[in-house]
Formats: C-alpha cells, structure tokens, sequence
C-alpha cells in the first residue's frame, strides 16, 4: 500500500476498484487492511459483472513494515483462524495457492488483452497513415490482416460491448469473464476448494493455454515481422510496449 494513488488509475462501470491508499496528513493517521491480496487487473472500458478483490489472507503471522523516506518501522502480527470453522492448516494453505494463481494469471489475461489492443490501436493508425502506392500495397495488406488477427484474439478474450448487468443478455461474455466467476465463486470467507473449482478450471486452463499460444505468437512473431517490413519500405514501426 502507498500513500501515493495510482495515477494510471481510471474507474469505470464493470472494472476493478482503486486500490486503498495510505493516509498521510499531519497527526495521527488511521489505516485499515481487509486482510485482502491485491485487486486484480482490469481491461479499461470492458464490463464484466464480477469481482476483482484479491482473496483474503490466511492464518498465520505476518509483519507490517511502514516506510517513510529513510525511515522505517515494523511490528509482527497474527492472523488467527476462526474457530468455528473446521478448516485445517493444509486447506488453508492450498485455498491460498490455489487463488493466488488464478488471480496471478487472470492479471496475466487482463494485461495481454490490454497490451495487444493498443497494438491493435497503433497498427490501425499506420494503415490510415500508410501513403497510397505499389511500395506500400504489401505492407498495408499484411498490416490489414494483422489487425484482423489481432481483432479476433480480443473478440475470444473479452467483449467490449456490455455496458451494464444486463447487457450480457445480448453479448455473451467472453473468455476473461468466465475465467473471474471461477474465481469468484472458489473465493470464499470459509476457504475450501472444492472438486467442482477445480474441475473448472482445468477446462479454462486447457483453453487458455490456447489462447495464451495465439498472443504469444502475436507478440512474438507477427508484429516484430510486421515491423521489419515497416522499416524496410522506410516507414518506421510501430511501439514495442
């Protein structure tokens, strides 16, 4: 936690939360943690019906270390478990790796759909920017078809155009929805997996792993080609970011 908010931060309708940031004015200052892991990334503009809050940490003991310029001060902590729950130390441990992989990999999605839509974004500009003649025929086609691909791993991914509850209706939600109900519904303030989560989400780890392939080859291979030939008829190329 900072006491400096994230100035990339935007919110939308169907979006993650900001994540809580320290107070810091003159006296005595007050935070309190919800025991919560980080929030998981969101897609600007993409609703989804969901929850982005990062599951609650387990039992165990924990230190708290407090940072102001060079000056530091820590205290340890303890996380007691309920005592009306039967959960034992084991459950608590694989309920914690278990959401802190699919949270870890569900940023990994949101991060990849964002990345490659500005790709998207760029390459749509040079197309529009590409000067008419026989020179740039064939780069401009293969930029066309590029974009085409990149649309259609965006379309498995998420969709764009929900912009409430209800929306979903009409446009079935996408890959990434899907993925955070799994999430959602293994979260739980009485920490168990059960078999139904996992069954899931080895169906939805199969189908990213080919969806995963198509980006990675897109980021890979597709668009450093596309690059090259960018430069080679003496246009540039577009952002490497």
């Amino acid at each position: 936690f900072s006491s400096k908010k994230d100035a990339t931060f935007k919110k939308w309708d169907g979006g993650p939360s900001a994540e809580p940031v320290l107070p810091k004015a003159k006296g005595l200052n007050r935070f309190v943690w919800n025991l919560r892991h980080a929030t998981i990334a969101g897609v600007r503009g993409v609703y989804i019906e969901a929850s982005y809050a990062g599951h609650k940490a387990i039992p165990g003991k924990y230190r708290v270390t407090l940072k102001m310029g060079d000056q530091t001060v820590a205290a340890d902590a303890e996380i007691l478990a309920n005592p009306l729950y039967p959960t034992t130390v084991a459950e608590y441990r694989e309920y914690h790796d278990l959401m802190s992989k699919m949270e870890a990999e569900a940023t990994l999605m949101h991060q990849t759909v964002a990345r490659l839509h500005e790709k998207q974004t760029q390459i749509a500009a040079v197309i529009e920017a590409l000067p008419a003649g026989e020179t740039y025929k064939a780069v401009k086609g293969e930029a066309e078809a590029l974009v085409k691909k990149l649309k259609a791993w965006d379309e498995d991914m998420v969709q764009r155009r929900s912009k409430a509850y209800d929306d979903v209706e009409n446009f079935p939600n996408r890959f990434t929805a899907n993925y955070l109900f799994v999430i959602n519904q293994t979260e739980s303030d009485l920490p168990r997996v059960n078999q139904p989560s996992l069954d899931r989400l080895a169906v939805l780890t199969t189908e990213w792993a080919g969806l995963k392939s198509r980006s990675d080859e897109l980021i890979a291979k597709d668009i450093p080609a596309l690059n090259q030939k960018l430069w080679e008829v003496g246009f540039g190329a577009i952002w490497k970011n």
